[in-house]
């Protein structure tokens, strides 16, 4: 068996030295593709956020330098740290630099607040804590300090400020629990020589829809990133606009700002999927893929006649069934190509292929992501259904996870004998054995 983090199923071993056979698992933690990039596309703009540009030479020597930080304030390999981030720089800087020093990041939606990031402080244990002083009217560092309280094995808060801004903690600060604060930007200390870090544990743990957390190793994501670039075609000439919140799955590795970075591209950071902010970015970036929701992408389809002109390569719909209307629409709007994608944070990701004809690509979610991914249909009773009918979706691959972090009861519901995911999707195959998925099971989680 795979070594990996305490709570986390590995992947039985014939399916280990499979993945690795086909060369699906290539023994590469993200944190040093990072170093790779760096080398390979050193000067080349990487991140864009408003008026601030990071090159790949700067992004992976602040991750670096980060590591160091995070290291010299005692966090150890395999503690755990939630990033409550929204959709600037720092997101990307802080992820590295904590794989990098071995700590594994707990990704957590800037909008969620009391109870759902206390809960996930402790079902992690998590040590340290990264977020905004305050977003959008919410205190987020006070909240910090309630969980320290409450739960004491929280001992670091690091705050990000909006540059500009000062940080309510100039130095470090200790508060009555004994739980330091400090400046996100005061983690800034020399290189110190990499880990030995293995790919097959975990990178970080992402949140399930069903409230799960889903431990997803370096080889696993790594391989859905560069095979999600390598299926869009992407280049150094593709310019991503994450406009998606920067944890989503979908926009972080399907492919997302890393499968980007993988290539040699730009990802441009949107505040907000707003299209009073995002179509103006469209034109002044020469965006040229971006993923949106179809709620999104109806409000862009609204603003479209008065913003301007702007044409990305390739738009991805993210959603289940369908939306064929919409889909269509935003093509012509924009003149582009349009893919339906079907994802899940365990790890499933369906995509229509650039190839595909109009009416695969704009009302079915295409094909899974690697050929070694495994579907089945079934019933209620866990029977395959018949050819073209609908059944529960069923999935195991090189990136779907074999269980959740430290959940015994949910994984025994969720997955087969066998390993397969119950995804709690219904779904159904077209006569040319592409994927439509309807919508939830009523009784899923």
């Amino acid at each position: 068996m795979t070594s990996m983090l305490n709570g986390c199923t590995p992947w039985p071993e014939e399916f280990v030295d499979h993945y690795w056979a086909a060369g699906h698992w290539q023994g590469n933690t993200l944190d040093n593709l990072l170093r790779g990039w760096a080398l390979q596309y050193g000067p080349r703009t990487a991140l864009v956020h408003g008026g601030a540009r990071l090159t790949y030479a700067q992004l992976n020597r602040r991750a670096d330098r980060m590591a160091a930080g995070f290291r010299g304030r005692g966090l150890r390999p395999g503690m755990r740290v939630v990033v409550q981030l929204p959709n600037v720089p720092e997101f990307y800087v802080t992820a590295f630099a904590l794989m990098r020093a071995g700590l594994v990041p707990v990704f957590c939606p800037v909008s969620y607040g009391e109870p759902e990031v206390p809960e996930l402080v402790r079902l992690t244990q998590a040590v340290g804590y990264v977020g905004p002083s305050a977003h959008e009217g919410f205190g987020h560092t006070a909240m910090a300090a309630r969980i320290a309280a409450r739960w004491p094995f929280l001992r670091r808060v690091f705050t990000y400020e909006t540059p500009g801004t000062e940080s309510p903690y100039g130095g470090l600060t200790t508060d009555p629990s004994n739980c330091q604060y400090a400046p996100l930007a005061s983690l800034d200390a020399p290189p110190e020589p990499a880990l030995p870090l293995s790919a097959g544990q975990v990178a970080f743990l992402l949140l399930s829809g069903g409230g799960g957390l889903v431990p997803r190793t370096h080889n696993d994501y790594a391989h859905q990133v560069t095979a999600a670039a390598e299926l869009l075609s992407l280049t150094e000439e593709d310019v991503y606009l994450a406009a998606l919140p920067a944890d989503a799955d979908l926009a972080l590795g399907g492919p997302g700002a890393l499968g980007t970075l993988s290539a040699g591209g730009t990802v441009v950071l949107a505040d907000t999927p707003d299209p009073a902010v995002c179509l103006p970015a469209l034109a002044r970036e020469r965006v040229t893929v971006t993923t949106l929701t179809p709620d999104t992408a109806r409000q862009w389809l609204d603003a479209l006649p008065v913003a301007g002109s702007a044409s990305p390569r390739l738009v991805q719909i993210c959603g289940a069934p369908p939306d064929r209307a919409t889909a269509e629409r935003i093509g012509t709007a924009l003149g582009c190509r349009v893919q339906q994608v079907f994802g899940l944070p365990e790890g499933l990701l369906t995509l229509t292929r650039p190839s595909d004809p109009a009416a695969t690509a704009l009302a079915t979610h295409g094909r899974p992501l690697s050929p070694d991914d495994q579907i089945r249909l079934v019933d209620a009773t866990g029977a395959p259904v018949p050819d073209g009918g609908p059944g529960e979706l069923l999935t195991r691959g090189p990136h779907t996870v074999r269980g959740y972090y430290h959940a015994p009861d949910r994984d025994a519901r969720s997955f087969t004998p066998d390993g397969y995911l119950r995804t709690g999707h219904l779904a159904h195959r077209t006569p040319d054995g592409d994927l439509v998925v309807t919508g939830r099971r009523n009784d899923a989680d």
